[in-house]
């Protein structure tokens, strides 16, 4: 007898995911403190104007969760079941208090007196906010030899644009992550659940 239910090498294909570091998202951002006066927007498409994007720290884990594809059914910590995650606008990088100028990073090639360290700001002028947040998802990858297999899966980009457009997984075209994508799933699987 078959040790599989359902379509397993459906399941192991890479879908392409897309994030914008500089949009709010529904489970990622917080909330500034407002004064009373503001009040919530009446589009219901449109973030509230004290909704933040969603910090690095946040962002990473969620980057990391992905690569790692823990948020499929047949994920197990020895098989490399992730997708891919192309992550945009990361020169508008949200930082929380002031691990900006606080944060340092370090590399040695292990000979005496070669430790350099630069910090966060530093590093995110000389090589942008796309090395800063690769960085944190690399600190929350397990460390074994998959780590570098699954870093080659995060494609970062300081702007908007991006060559993996075509890439992006689409419900009846609209985008995964955009609004409304989840609404086009339920009507795909809707002739499922009436063959159940």
């Amino acid at each position: 007898m078959s040790q599989t239910v359902g379509m397993t090498r459906l399941a192991y294909s890479r879908t392409w995911h897309h994030i914008s570091a500089s949009t709010p998202h529904s489970v990622l951002s917080t909330f500034k403190p407002t004064p009373k006066r503001m009040t919530e927007s009446s589009d219901p498409n449109k973030p509230p104007p004290h909704m933040t994007p969603p910090p690095m720290g946040r962002l990473a884990s969620r980057i990391a969760y992905i690569l790692m594809g823990k948020h499929k059914p047949i994920w197990d910590p020895s098989t490399d079941c992730g997708d891919y995650v192309v992550v945009t606008n990361c020169s508008a990088l949200y930082l929380t208090g002031k691990k900006k100028w606080q944060k340092t990073y370090y590399r040695s090639n292990t000979r005496p007196g070669s430790l350099r360290s630069i910090t966060m700001d530093a590093l995110i002028e000389k090589f942008g906010g796309g090395e800063a947040l690769r960085r944190a998802v690399s600190g929350m990858l397990p460390k074994n030899r998959l780590r570098t297999k699954r870093l080659e899966r995060l494609k970062v980009f300081e702007g908007d644009k991006h060559p993996y457009e075509e890439n992006l997984s689409r419900y009846n075209g609209v985008k995964v992550g955009q609004t409304g994508w989840e609404e086009a799933v339920k009507k795909i699987r809707e002739p499922d659940n009436y063959r159940l």
